[in-house]
């Protein structure tokens, strides 16, 4: 989707010059001769098309090995329900939007300011581990994340971080059974969310 994005910032010539070299790899004489262009003509556009890609793309993309090492540490905080740990990692503006879909307990519709989520996130998920909830680290939607298990063994949600400049932007928490059976076998979100909520948190 983001590819498609970027390539809508193009001309019809630049896309399609872009697209038959790039994804294609056709030479600049076939090129040439497809968009009916001169190779030199093509080689012009192809530039400019490199230029409109690259000056789409976020300008503060972090890179995979930052993303994941910012991913961990927010994760660690997040197990010992560390406000001002989990605070520190987050923009001033983060926002946290949930996605229950009517079908299971709303975690966070939409909560906005990195106080605000990181008081929820260190007040809900240290009360889920201690009744057995875990969470593996895990790629979501090509974004640094993790999937949550009940003791069971199966699927409570996931959480997604946009990360850009060295903090996360966005929480996307996903806990609607019908977008989870494709990772596995779903909990019984009702039930566990009755549980945590009468589990007291480790500090009281």
């Amino acid at each position: 989707m983001a590819a498609l994005v970027l390539l809508e910032r193009l001309s019809p010539l630049e896309r399609a010059v872009f697209v038959l070299r790039e994804v294609f790899d056709f030479g600049f004489p076939e090129v040439a001769s497809a968009v009916g262009r001169s190779e030199a003509a093509c080689r012009q556009l192809m530039v400019r098309a490199r230029r409109h890609v690259a000056a789409g793309r976020p300008r503060f993309q972090a890179d995979r090995k930052e993303r994941e090492e910012l991913a961990s540490r927010f994760f660690d905080a997040l197990r010992e329900g560390d406000v001002v740990g989990l605070q520190n990692l987050l923009a001033a503006d983060v926002s946290m939007v949930g996605d229950g879909g009517g079908k299971a307990p709303q975690l966070a519709k939409a909560i906005m300011g990195a106080q605000n989520v990181a008081r929820l996130l260190a007040s809900v998920f240290p009360r889920m581990a201690l009744i057995g909830v875990t969470g593996e680290p895990h790629e979501v939607n090509g974004q640094p994340g993790a999937i949550f298990r009940g003791q069971d063994g199966k699927v409570l949600h996931t959480l997604t971080l946009d990360i850009l400049d060295g903090q996360i932007q966005t929480i996307h928490a996903v806990i609607n059974p019908d977008k989870l059976g494709h990772v596995g076998p779903v909990a019984d979100v009702w039930a566990i969310d009755r549980i945590v909520r009468q589990t007291r948190q480790p500090t009281e």
